[in-house]
């Protein structure tokens, strides 16, 4: 029999032949996809940890707080070591910039990071360090271990610890797609994303401040915040009045970067810009006997007393005066100065005791300005919102609703060791009671400072990163990345004695004394509806301003201290470390959620590491609230509008979290993983057309 040898129709053939070219094109996509996805993403294989940590574009820089280890310094040796803390301060923040500027570049080439910013790092660091260990041991004994402290971490900006297991450190951290959601750089004179601001050094106004924080997880609705725990009750021996100072909002514009109790001598000490009210000679170079001899804002000329804390600023990309300055712009510290709408000083007493007066330019720093990076021991600002003061934030920013303002609170330590009126870490000297209301052994009461400052700012819109109505953040050292839990606030009694023994004369026989003491003087209190001058701030008194679970109405404290307006929203644009007692760690950084759950997390909360935070963080980021400067929470279907969820309600479902950008969702899948879905199409395409030839020709 003939061979059969008939041939398949030139057609199929081409048609066979098309179906294997769709197939092996396919798969080739797929796998190059695949693999290159791998190796983008930092596989166990990728040679240095730092080209993560860069690329995820949320880095920041960890290092010991040298500081908070020395506290016995000689006196002889205390201005030395003091500029060379500030040295140490100098050192991380041009590395941070460096690593700003740099990051695209040492994303690219792995090791980079370590040879041009962190070793150098580490040797300018033991080189400061060796020096203090000198001056320490010429004048006392030779501290140990600090040699240790010299070298520092890379890590994402979302993980505190480097290990995820550090809570309450502001929630999340700054992806670069956070940082630039809606961002228009260079535009520094618009708002752009979240009102990022041009300064030189690099930093462009893609977001935040200069791009370096905050993100919409460093905010939370006050109306999912459980009202905090109360004061103790006084005892027989308390004392029980207050005293009053009005001093102003600082509505003449002194402001500096200067921090004449950490860093004095040394200009831009403190790398961020402070609010001051009272004492108007406060500057890095103040003496004691500048401070005596100064003008001050108080009312009652015997208080010549400084008050100061880091500036609020709107993310708006307004450039003040400080934008291409060092302290400001050139540090992150970028938008609009909020002039407080009210400032508040009361100095209350002790629950147990009486108490003995302050000495004269006794100096204290509550809260930790670097508590991002150092944790939260020693955080102690308090955020909240007016007619909710019963609910305090730690570590977020509150999201207040239609006609509540913004509140932060300061309360300053309350016991001192009755011999020193300062210690070389700036803490030891000054302490805070128990949960009971006592002094440690060997300390004896003093009146405590409570600050309350409250500002009229619009609830940010965090759906659109601050375009349509923009975050505000306090200053901070770059590093710390404007976390709220960074806050702090500074003080230096320069009462007259006549004044100050007027204060506990009547803080211990339980009277209300000072401006706006009483009805009717409208000078400095926000007084309670039966007009005793007893402040309203709960932190103070204990007593809770607004029952818990209730839907609060939105009526504010009466205003005795107003700010001048411009019509600009009250603005103006004129030219801390370790062994704290047990007040600001009682409890979690950030109030648990009403309801016993956290609030439903942002999708993009944080930077791809491997970071859990706890519910005691409070990890949600509010829905927005729009509306202008003095229309606080506008925007439809802000979540700060609607009642507190009651007790075993999902919070989520009355403050429906957005993110300020969404990343790892399914819009970043689709977009790194499309050539594979193509290449599957393919794939699928050609064996479906085999099948077909096959069927025709069988």
């Amino acid at each position: 029999m003939r061979r059969n040898t008939r041939r398949r129709p030139k057609g199929a053939r081409r048609a066979t032949s098309a179906a294997v070219a769709l197939i092996l094109g396919g798969g080739g996509l797929v796998a190059v996809n695949v693999y290159a996805s791998a190796t983008e993403s930092g596989s166990a294989e990728q040679p240095n940890a730092n080209d993560h940590v860069l690329s995820s574009g949320a880095a920041t820089i960890d290092c010991p707080d040298v500081g908070s280890q020395l506290t016995a310094v000689p006196d002889p040796a205390r201005e030395d070591v003091d500029k060379e803390l500030a040295t140490l301060d100098q050192q991380i923040a041009e590395a941070y910039q460096r690593l700003q500027n740099q990051a695209q570049t040492i994303g690219q080439d792995s090791g980079a990071v370590d040879s041009a910013i962190m070793n150098p790092l580490k040797e300018d660091r033991a080189a400061a360090i060796d020096r203090i260990v000198n001056v320490i041991d010429r004048d006392g004994d030779r501290p140990q271990g600090l040699e240790a402290l010299a070298a520092c971490t890379l890590r994402p900006s979302g993980d505190p610890s480097g290990s995820g297991d550090n809570a309450g450190q502001g929630g999340a951290g700054q992806s670069g797609d956070e940082q630039n959601q809606g961002g228009d750089p260079g535009q520094g004179n618009q708002q752009s994303g979240s009102g990022g601001q041009a300064g030189s050094g690099g930093q462009v106004g893609n977001g935040g401040q200069a791009g370096n924080g905050p993100v919409a997880a460093d905010f939370a609705d006050i109306n999912t915040v459980q009202p905090s725990a109360q004061s103790p009750r006084p005892g027989n021996g308390a004392s029980r009045g207050d005293f009053t100072t009005s001093c102003g909002v600082n509505a003449n514009g002194l402001f500096n970067s200067d921090n004449v109790i950490v860093a004095p001598g040394v200009t831009n000490g403190a790398h961020h810009f402070h609010d001051y009210v009272g004492n108007q000679a406060n500057n890095a170079f103040a003496s004691d006997d500048d401070l005596a001899n100064a003008d001050t804002t108080c009312e009652n000329k015997g208080d010549k007393s400084t008050y100061y804390w880091p500036v609020l600023r709107l993310q708006n990309g307004t450039r003040e005066r400080d934008a291409g300055a060092a302290g400001g712009g050139t540090e992150g510290n970028a938008g609009e100065i909020v002039t407080p709408k009210e400032v508040t000083l009361t100095f209350v007493g002790n629950p147990r005791d009486k108490v003995t007066a302050m000495p004269r330019l006794l100096r204290i720093i509550t809260g930790d300005a670097k508590a991002f990076v150092n944790g939260n021991a020693n955080a102690n600002a308090s955020w909240s919102c007016t007619g909710f003061e019963d609910r305090q934030l730690k570590d977020k920013y509150p999201i207040c609703p239609k006609g509540s303002d913004v509140v932060r609170t300061f309360k300053f330590q309350s016991c001192w060791d009755g011999q020193n009126i300062d210690s070389a870490n700036h803490r030891t000297h000054v302490a805070f009671t128990d949960a009971e209301g006592n002094c440690p052994d060997n300390f004896r009461a003093i009146p405590q400072l409570v600050q309350r400052i409250v500002y009229d700012v619009a609830a940010p819109s965090l759906r659109d990163g601050g375009r349509t109505t923009p975050l505000f953040a306090v200053d901070s050292f770059p590093e710390q990345l404007h976390k709220p839990v960074t806050d702090h606030g500074d003080f230096i009694n320069v009462f007259d004695d006549d004044l100050m023994q007027e204060m506990v004369g009547c803080i211990n026989e339980g009277r209300q004394c000072g401006s706006g003491a009483g009805p009717g003087t409208g000078t400095g209190q926000s007084q309670d509806p039966s007009g005793t001058g007893r402040p309203q701030d709960p932190s103070a008194t204990g007593e809770p301003q607004q029952p818990s679970g209730s839907d609060a109405p939105q009526e504010k404290p009466t205003a005795t201290q107003e700010a001048p307006s411009d019509g600009k929203g009250d603005t103006h644009t004129t030219d801390p470390q370790g062994g704290q007692t047990s007040e600001p760690t009682a409890g979690t950084p950030a109030t648990e959620p009403a309801g016993g759950a956290s609030p439903t997390a942002p999708v993009s909360a944080e930077p791809k590491a491997d970071v859990t935070p706890s519910a005691a963080q409070g990890h949600a980021a509010p829905s927005s609230q729009g509306g202008s400067h003095h229309d606080h929470g506008s925007e439809v279907g802000s979540a700060a509008q609607t009642p507190p969820p009651t007790a075993g309600t999902d919070p989520s479902a009355a403050a429906q979290t957005e993110p300020q950008a969404v990343q790892g969702g399914l819009a970043a899948t689709g977009t790194q993983l499309w050539p594979a879905a193509v290449g599957a199409i393919f794939v699928i395409a050609g064996f479906v057309l085999l099948r077909r030839i096959r069927r025709t020709h069988m």
